[in-house]
């Protein structure tokens, strides 16, 4: 074979070979394309965004009325009658359901309804249009504005209670066990002098399905203390419970919980109560024994 020969086969190989495959490459018009189609269904889900912000801000408002209405509501604080617990402004979570689970116990923060029993601790101007009613309305309903018909106290004595002021000591007794209020009590963040209890004495019984309630502020609380005037002698009906504070949820400085204070897991205040309706029942079983008792002999 001579070299003339190798050439040309070399050559007939090279001819043969399958070229080697490239990436397409879109045209000028295809990328246009293909850039308005982008920017068309970007625009139809930012329309698609905007169409549904109202139903769900009508589905958050609804499920915030629900929950409001049944487990948990926010209420704005608006008096210092509980400070130092609470301060002016303070926004609180209630819980509506705790009652429904236990009693109502001593210690407790509750908020409940004044309507006619109290008349209003603070006095908030009617709005003079139906748009600033309405607005009004809607931040009553989750407290950033304050209703005038609620109250926020803390419960010293529960149904059966004898609470009196004061002992020898200046203490609040609740069935002659004596309450050491410090931890709670309003104390001057300048002065540091701390309120005294009560600065009047009171003797009261409170009576089935009724609590006496005071506010922390013991010189500021418009509480059971100035009501005693009223038909329930001061108490409030335990059916006007709107539910436990529990929690500070604003300002964020201050968020926390709301515990009962140790004072009111004395063993003796506790037992206080429950032990009367036994005692109770256990005299109220003697004659009717004694008469059995004298029947079964006679018989004999």
């Amino acid at each position: 074979m001579t070299d003339e020969d190798d050439r040309r086969d070399v050559r007939s190989e090279a001819e043969g070979a399958v070229p080697e495959e490239k990436e397409p490459v879109d045209s000028a018009e295809d990328t246009a394309d293909g850039s308005e189609d982008g920017g068309k269904r970007k625009k139809k889900k930012q329309g698609s965004f905007w169409k549904e912000l109202p139903v769900l801000i009508v589905v958050a408002v609804v499920l915030a009325l629900v929950i409001k209405a049944f487990a948990v509501q926010a209420f704005y604080i608006p008096s210092g009658s509980m400070e130092n617990t609470l301060q002016v402004g303070d926004r609180v979570l209630v819980n509506k359901i705790v009652y429904h689970t236990r009693d109502i116990a001593r210690g407790d923060v509750i908020v409940f309804n004044g309507l006619d029993s109290w008349d209003p601790e603070i006095q908030v101007e009617e709005p003079g249009n139906p748009v600033s009613r309405a607005l009004r309305a809607v931040g009553t309903a989750f407290g950033v504005a304050p209703n005038e018909k609620d109250y926020i106290k803390r419960v010293i004595g529960i149904p059966g209670d004898h609470v009196k002021c004061c002992d020898a000591k200046g203490r609040v007794t609740v069935n002659g066990v004596p309450l050491d209020e410090d931890s709670y009590i309003f104390t001057d963040p300048i002065t540091h002098e701390r309120n005294k209890p009560s600065n009047e004495p009171f003797d009261v019984t409170v009576k089935p399905g009724q609590l006496w309630v005071m506010g922390d502020h013991r010189e500021l609380s418009y509480d059971s203390r100035a009501h005693r005037g009223d038909p329930g002698g001061g108490t409030i009906p335990i059916n006007r419970v709107i539910g436990r504070a529990f929690v500070i949820v604003w300002p964020l400085d201050r968020m926390g919980t709301l515990p009962i204070p140790n004072t009111f897991k004395q063993n003796a205040l506790a037992a206080a109560l429950p032990a009367t309706p036994y005692a109770l029942g256990v005299i109220s079983t003697l004659p009717l024994a004694y008469l059995l008792r004298r029947r079964r002999l006679n018989a004999t």
